[in-house]
């Protein structure tokens, strides 16, 4: 039998919790569910009161998706041994994953695909870190899966094209807007205007067959590396 523990619901929809009221009932019985909360101000006036083992976090609360983050990182600052579980529906908004588990998370569970599942509930009170449902799971693998595919095309292109590390500079800062003169200016970069130019004209005549290398600009140029995953359109950065 499951050690007993405390717990404080943070979900604004109404129906969403009676459901989830209802599985820690039926589902999770050594769960006590000590209060529920709609926003971040009727969780501190409960805090103030009690401090659960376990906080099931929304992360969309009141239409807002940076308020459940907010809240996230404040309880895991102000009660470091609080387990954080976030429970949410924000299924495409990958990157406010990252922010959530970033601000100490120590879970997630999307409400897509199965309900929430003592598994979850019990790997995160055990201590486990990471903790994910299997919509969760999929996009992960997808998103490595993909992340791997991207590498090895990128790699294969270099090797094809001989792109050197100056080639990839150029034009990644192209990308990002950078005029040659710019991009001469980078500490990263030592050549000038002129070699730039000679450079461009080189990259079209690797990237491009023949037939149709004439009228190239730098937006074509761009795309082409783009194209061939020279440069990653997700991973811009500037050498500044």
């Amino acid at each position: 039998m499951e050690k007993k523990f405390t717990v404080i619901i943070v979900e604004d929809a109404k129906l969403e919790l009676k459901g989830t009221e209802e599985i820690f009932r039926t589902e999770i019985p050594e769960a006590e569910i000590i209060g529920v909360a709609s926003n971040d101000k009727e969780l501190d006036a409960l805090l103030k009161k009690d401090i659960p083992e376990l906080l099931l976090l929304d992360l969309g609360l009141g239409g807002s998706t940076t308020v459940g983050v907010d809240i996230c990182r404040r309880v895991k600052a102000d009660f470091p041994e609080m387990k954080v579980l976030v429970f949410t529906g924000e299924l495409l908004n990958e990157k406010l994953w990252v922010e959530v588990l970033d601000a100490g998370a120590d879970g997630i569970t999307l409400k897509t695909g199965e309900l929430l599942t003592k598994h979850e509930i019990y790997s995160v009170m055990a201590g486990k870190k990471n903790v994910f449902n299997q919509p969760v799971l999929e996009k992960i693998v997808g998103r490595f899966r993909e992340a791997v595919m991207r590498d090895a095309e990128q790699r294969k292109s270099v090797v094809e094209y001989e792109i050197d590390r100056y080639d990839e500079c150029f034009l990644r800062h192209l990308a990002l807007g950078y005029t040659k003169e710019m991009i001469a200016s980078l500490k990263t970069m030592p050549f000038g205007v002129k070699s730039l130019e000679k450079r461009q004209a080189d990259l079209i005549s690797r990237l491009f067959p023949d037939s149709e290398q004439r009228g190239i600009n730098v937006t074509r140029l761009v795309v082409r590396a783009i194209e061939l995953h020279i440069i990653d359109i997700d991973n811009l950065e500037s050498d500044e």
